[in-house]
């Protein structure tokens, strides 16, 4: 299928930016959307993910799905426990799961693309999600793409660039395509700075010192 325009599942972090200008890289017509899902680090996530698509001139859309921070469990959520401020790791992470979390993003984003008659929907999840994230997973990021093609009727493919890549593959990358990294949020907690000790800042760090590139994010720690 040839693709003309794209939606992308934006969160306002490092790998989905990197993934836009990825995609306007190959002179795509290029959507983002951002969903609140009532997660401790939304409102700060949300303002720099439609900052990003301002400065760039791309359709920004926002879609609230209040239910999720009712009715599921995770630290990661207003509802859930403490964010950890340990490593990277399956035991601090998995802490920070939200159920099913991907699968209702993709549903909705392909329903959305084949109303307004997008090719394709993309997500940017990479190799150092797999073990974590069950919904990251190569297997079941094959599953779904089956469930959007026969679900849109072939209209609509999922499509996951990064699903190979190291997180410090999609810095260099993000380097290359000249991504104004700063303007960028991983952080999962609510300052406006990062915390430098949560897991995602902590990966954040440790994915541009393997890449051997100067990190230009401010840290509180």
């Amino acid at each position: 299928m040839k693709l003309n325009k794209v939606i992308v599942s934006y969160s306002g972090g490092l790998d989905s930016s990197t993934l836009i200008y990825k995609l306007l890289s190959m002179d795509l017509d290029v959507q983002a959307v951002n969903f609140s899902y009532g997660s401790k680090h939304n409102q700060v996530e949300r303002q720099f993910a439609k900052d990003f698509c301002k400065n760039i001139n791309i359709p920004y859309f926002e879609i609230d799905l209040p239910f999720i921070g009712t009715l599921f469990q995770s630290n990661l959520l207003l509802s859930g426990g403490e964010i950890p401020s340990f490593g990277y790791d399956k035991k601090t992470m998995s802490q920070t799961v939200v159920p099913g979390r991907n699968g209702i993003f993709l549903s909705i984003l392909a329903g959305y693309a084949e109303s307004v008659g997008a090719e394709a929907i993309a997500i940017a999840n990479h190799s150092g999600d797999h073990y974590l994230y069950p919904d990251c997973r190569p297997d079941w990021i094959e599953a779904i793409k089956k469930v959007v093609r026969l679900g849109s009727d072939g209209k609509v493919e999922l499509i996951s660039p990064f699903l190979k890549l190291s997180k410090a593959e999609i810095c260099r990358l993000a380097f290359e395509l000249d991504v104004p990294v700063v303007k960028t949020w991983s952080c999962y907690k609510t300052t406006n700075i990062h915390c430098g000790v949560c897991g995602t800042c902590r990966e954040r760090k440790e994915s541009f010192k393997i890449a051997k590139l100067e990190d230009p994010t401010e840290y509180l720690q």
